[in-house]
């Protein structure tokens, strides 16, 4: 095994299909197709399942994958080993972090970053925290920003902020009309109110999922949208109702006086603004002191 062959077998099962793979390679298809049936050749084995879509890995597949892992993990930690001993000053962090968390985090951090390291380059990957949560273990990013709560061994959970879940809505809702504004409530209390959901791939959809499903609920959805800006403008200006971490409300005082807030009650699982790394990730110097600068001060973000 090489890296080059690792890193293009695990963009393989990452797109799905060889095809989508060579695309995004900047390679030829038949050329990727032929560097697949070299490896399996010299492992003995296949790799892919080639009769599913998306493919899908045998259990050798499994192994190699595994291996290939482990083998970029190394290879990156060595790279990144070698410039921060030739300078400290230069170099690139690959940042995951969801669209809403990156207003709130990289106004705070990149001013006084900027000025420690002027020539590190900051790479941004926005995308919903739990599939960035994914990519970090997948080594694609070296640590993000994301709403969970600790459960992956292979991982470092640095926590930044508590974070409580509310229900948000418009003061004109049949909910608002019913309940005083700042009650703990059970969300089976919005049961015949309508919802405006976070697209799957955000952690608070899946805990709101999760809980519609313990609770029985089947609401009715008005829209889904992948910003939860979007989304809390829109369940005021609807009368609607949403999930909503109680943060990133106060992130935004000019709406407070046209909205309601419940605090939930009953959910199972309490999630956290975290910063997390794989446990083997090499941290250079510049890595560390961006996430000291996110956490040296008790909850930097709301004034």
């Amino acid at each position: 095994m090489n890296t080059k062959h690792a890193q293009y077998m695990l963009t393989i099962l990452q797109e799905g299909s060889i095809t989508a793979a060579a695309k995004k390679l900047y390679v030829s298809q038949p050329s990727l197709s032929q560097m697949v049936k070299l490896v399996e050749t010299n492992l003995g084995m296949p790799i892919f399942n080639r009769s599913t879509d998306p493919i899908t890995l045998t259990y050798a597949g499994q192994k190699y994958m595994e291996a290939a892992r482990q083998l970029l993990t190394i290879d990156a930690n060595l790279q990144k080993e070698i410039s921060e001993i030739h300078n400290e000053e230069y170099g690139t962090i690959r940042l995951g972090i969801p669209v809403q968390r990156a207003m709130q985090v990289l106004p705070y951090v990149m001013p006084k970053f900027i000025q420690r390291y002027p020539h590190v380059e900051v790479q941004i990957l926005e995308n919903g925290s739990a599939t960035i949560e994914s990519l970090v273990l997948e080594g694609a990013v070296d640590f993000a920003c994301l709403t969970t709560h600790p459960r992956h061994e292979e991982l470092e959970y640095i926590l930044v902020e508590n974070e409580d879940l509310v229900l948000l809505t418009g003061r004109g809702s049949n909910i608002a009309k019913r309940i005083p504004a700042g009650t703990p409530i059970d969300i089976t209390e919005a049961r015949n109110e309508m919802f405006i959901n976070i697209k799957d791939g955000h952690s608070v959809r899946k805990t709101q999922d999760l809980l519609f499903i313990r609770k029985n609920m089947h609401p009715k959805v008005l829209l889904e949208t992948i910003s939860i800006e979007v989304a809390k403008r829109t369940a005021i200006a609807c009368n609607a109702v949403m999930i909503c971490p109680q943060n990133y409300i106060e992130m935004t005082p000019e709406l407070l006086p046209e909205c309601v807030m419940y605090p939930l009650v009953d959910i199972d699982r309490k999630r956290h603004f975290y910063i997390c790394h794989r446990k083997d990730r090499y941290m250079t110097k510049y890595m560390k002191d961006f996430i000291l600068i996110l956490t040296e001060q008790k909850n930097p973000f709301i004034q």
